[in-house]
């Protein structure tokens, strides 16, 4: 699979069903993204595999992901769409 091709699937499987999680996805992938490690792109692979009421209470700050990957990119994203 080329890179082009796997960016448009991460793009695809960040389209989620709440809009929230849209307004933290789209821009982290378009902005973001290309500069992460392939360690890291792994660990948003699996991010967006979670089911989206998780992502939700983890991104709102309503619970903490126990998996300490996951958790950091959480972090990471909110970092950066915050800049």
């Amino acid at each position: 699979m080329t890179e082009i091709h796997s960016k448009e699937r991460i793009r695809w499987a960040c389209r989620r069903g709440m809009l929230e999680l849209d307004v933290l996805f789209m821009p982290f992938v378009e902005e973001a993204f290309d500069s992460l490690s392939k360690e890291q792109h792994a660990t948003f692979q699996r991010l967006l595999e979670c089911d989206d009421p998780d992502l939700f209470a983890w991104f709102m700050g309503h619970e903490t992901c126990k998996d300490p990957e996951l958790n950091s990119m959480v972090s990471l994203i909110l970092d950066r769409v915050r800049v």
